[in-house]
């Protein structure tokens, strides 16, 4: 009885959210901004979780909320590879429960964070944060940081580790690099439509041959391979290399 109780304490335990740590808000300066308008934002204070959601997470979630297995997901809001890696739609097989949940897609992201009273991290907040190393609170001009952030993004995918092995950086956060790519809640604010191309849009010309010109620092190649990749993405789509994280 004793023991059975206990396993249902650690298994609570591992089905909580994730810890949330305190970001203080700063004026950021976007790698991308619009014409007319100042190269600075104001992001407010907000909190963001410490480590990405873990496949123990999610599979508490599917397990709460059954509109989210993957054999009862709706194909318009996830596509074909939605949690594929799993053994079943409630069952984790092989797959280690503190790896960061992966092939799930954004409206599944936002569903998970939406149950526990959270959000997906804007852009702005994500980038803000990913900019500090263990040190410093901007260090993308680091080239020490820079060239361990394009080490990773020019690495083979290989197996996931655990989250949280990481050092943490100034903020208290770990894997912002080095792990998976993250959902963010406006990922759609890179992507580029053809009918848009006549409007006074700098965002409209981020990924043509000009795309340089308007970008805050042209050298700043980890930050634009990012906004690259969060372009070609859609809001259904699952990669096993791209994960999340919550804010609030």
């Amino acid at each position: 009885m004793l023991g059975t109780l206990a396993l249902a304490q650690e298994r609570g335990a591992q089905d909580r959210p994730t810890r949330l740590v305190s970001i203080e808000g700063d004026v950021h300066f976007p790698f991308y901004g619009r014409r007319d308008a100042s190269p600075a934002v104001r992001v407010e204070s907000f909190q963001l979780e410490v480590v990405p959601v873990t496949n123990e997470q999610f599979l508490a979630f599917v397990r709460r909320d059954e509109r989210w297995r993957r054999d009862r997901a709706v194909r318009l809001f996830a596509d074909q590879g939605y949690l594929s890696h799993w053994a079943s739609p409630t069952e984790l097989g092989e797959v280690r429960p503190r790896q960061p949940v992966t092939n799930v897609s954004w409206f599944a992201a936002r569903a998970y964070c939406d149950s526990i009273g959270r959000r997906l991290p804007t852009e702005h907040e994500w980038e803000m944060v990913a900019k500090a190393d263990e040190t410093q609170r901007d260090a993308s001009r680091d080239p020490v940081f820079v060239q361990r952030i394009l080490r990773w993004y020019s690495r083979p995918r290989g197996e996931l580790t655990d989250v949280g092995l990481q050092p943490a950086n100034r903020h208290g956060v770990r894997d912002m690099h080095g792990l998976v790519w993250e959902w963010i809640l406006d990922f759609n604010a890179a992507m580029i439509a053809g009918d848009d191309r006549q409007r006074d849009d700098a965002r409209n010309e981020r990924f043509c041959g000009g795309a340089s010109v308007q970008a805050q620092d042209v050298a700043d190649y980890a930050a634009f391979m990012r906004y690259a990749y969060r372009s070609s993405l859609r809001a259904q789509y699952t990669v096993p290399n791209l994960g999340f994280r919550c804010a609030r």
